[in-house]
């Protein structure tokens, strides 16, 4: 049996003591980018489910975040264990798994981030340990406590079945994703209509009462501060794009075009 290495992932303490962490998602496919952000950010989602990014790219920016507190993580383009595989073997201390909405597609992506018996992980994370600066029986004494299952509740069968969802071991996060809830209900764009805002309530409501830590995304600081307040523990503040969008759009305030 291998003897227990430090952990190399400091989220699951930080939500185990309650206190927010503060993220964006990158789709742009650039390491200087990254390592940019990572100077401020607790971690940083990599998007191979939307953004124009491949495997190689990937690596080069979850290599971006070495020598930051930053932790990177990578959304998958299904919930698929081929697709988490590389990932983790690259270095990604997450894998975001989308479109969860039963306790069988939880218990899958479970299972796809943890070495047997805890699940189905297969062996060769040649790359891993080097963007760690551990050896590879460190890298794998601390894998399956390690790696981070998040999982997106932004379907309206997901918040019919969140109670049955919340109840699958070893999930660590849940993260809201209201873009997809409105579009699941054919109110695309219409994060502030009623009937989206019920169905994130509902999600919400649903992830506290496990007690498995929440995340989702704030749009205003105002907005940050009160999920935090009500428990939030994982906060995106943006997309890659939309912080250089409101940072060009801040430079030009007070200026006279």
């Amino acid at each position: 049996m291998l003897e227990a290495a430090k952990p190399l992932n400091r989220l699951k303490q930080a939500w185990r003591d309650k206190r927010p962490t503060f993220g964006a998602i990158a789709t742009i496919p650039s390491i200087q980018t990254v390592r940019i952000m990572a100077q401020t950010l607790d971690w940083i989602i990599v998007d191979l489910e939307h953004g124009p990014i491949d495997l190689s790219t990937a690596h080069g920016m979850i290599m971006a975040t070495a020598g930051t507190p930053c932790v990177p993580l990578v959304r998958i383009a299904a919930n698929e264990p081929h697709l988490a595989k590389a990932p983790m073997d690259i270095g990604a201390l997450g894998i975001n798994f989308p479109m969860i909405s039963n306790s069988n597609e939880a218990e899958k992506a479970v299972r796809s981030v943890r070495y047997p018996p805890r699940g189905e992980r297969l062996w060769g994370p040649f790359h891993a340990p080097f963007r760690w600066n551990v050896s590879m029986t460190d890298y794998m004494s601390s894998a399956d406590d390690d790696m981070i299952c998040m999982i997106t509740i932004e379907h309206v069968e997901a918040v019919n079945r969140i109670d049955e969802i919340m109840a699958t071991p070893g999930i660590d996060i849940a993260v809201i994703g209201p873009g997809d809830l409105a579009t699941s209900v054919n109110k695309r764009g219409q994060l502030d209509d009623p009937e989206v805002q019920d169905l994130i309530a509902r999600a919400e409501a649903g992830i506290l009462k496990s007690g498995v830590p929440i995340g989702g995304a704030a749009r205003t600081a105002e907005q940050a501060n009160a999920m935090t307040a009500r428990g939030y523990l994982a906060i995106a503040l943006g997309f890659d794009w939309s912080l250089f969008q409101r940072g060009i759009a801040a430079s030009f305030e007070g200026i006279k075009r």
